[in-house]
């Protein structure tokens, strides 16, 4: 379902900006900034659904690649959004396109002129009592990121008090990441049997 809107060139500066601050933020990845996109594109600005958020997230995991592809995903639904949806041709798909493009560019270039800069600097003074201190405490704040995309993608279902088996799914995938070496791909391909049989 798309949503109908217009988008100025200052709200494509603005979802720029956005992407490029949230950029500096991916700490243990981009998928840690998830539940700030949420806020900014669906609570915020409405500019995409629950439904296209949730299903960008598990599009671009399912699919092999980089899972950066989440936000690609949602850059061509605020475009095809703001083109009219599909139907509208290729109006709608080249503002899709410029979408996929501000957030890609936005998310990607800090980030990454960040983390070779401070790689090598990392390395070069890998020995300084700072930066084993400042790895060791980087994993909480991981970790933590990670819990709240988490429950965010659980949670954003239309009841989720009435989703028990859901959240009873949830909970067992978490204990078997975290106490068994079984594989990710196996653990979403028995979400995705579980949920074509309508049992999720």
């Amino acid at each position: 379902m798309n949503i109908a809107l217009t988008l100025t060139f200052t709200d494509w500066w603005s979802l720029f900006l956005h992407f490029i601050s949230l950029s500096l933020l991916a700490v243990g990845g981009a998928i840690t900034t998830a539940p700030d996109i949420h806020r900014y594109l669906v609570d915020e600005q409405h500019w995409l659904t629950d439904t296209q958020f949730t299903s960008s997230i598990a599009l671009a995991q399912g699919a092999p690649g980089p899972n950066v592809m989440f936000v690609a995903l949602m850059g061509w639904n605020v475009g095809l959004n703001a083109g009219g949806g599909l139907a509208a041709g290729w109006p709608a798909i080249s503002l899709a396109l410029l979408g996929v493009v501000v957030t890609m560019v936005g998310i990607m270039i800090p980030s990454c002129t960040l983390t070779f800069v401070a790689t090598q600097w990392a390395h070069r003074n890998r020995e300084l009592r700072a930066v084993k201190a400042f790895k060791a405490g980087m994993a909480p704040i991981v970790i933590a990121l990670l819990i709240a995309t988490g429950w965010l993608l659980t949670g954003s279902h239309e009841h989720p008090a009435l989703d028990w088996p859901l959240w009873a799914l949830t909970a067992v995938t978490t204990v078997v990441v975290w106490k068994t070496k079984t594989h990710l791909l196996v653990l979403l391909g028995l979400g995705a049997l579980l949920g074509g049989m309508g049992w999720i």
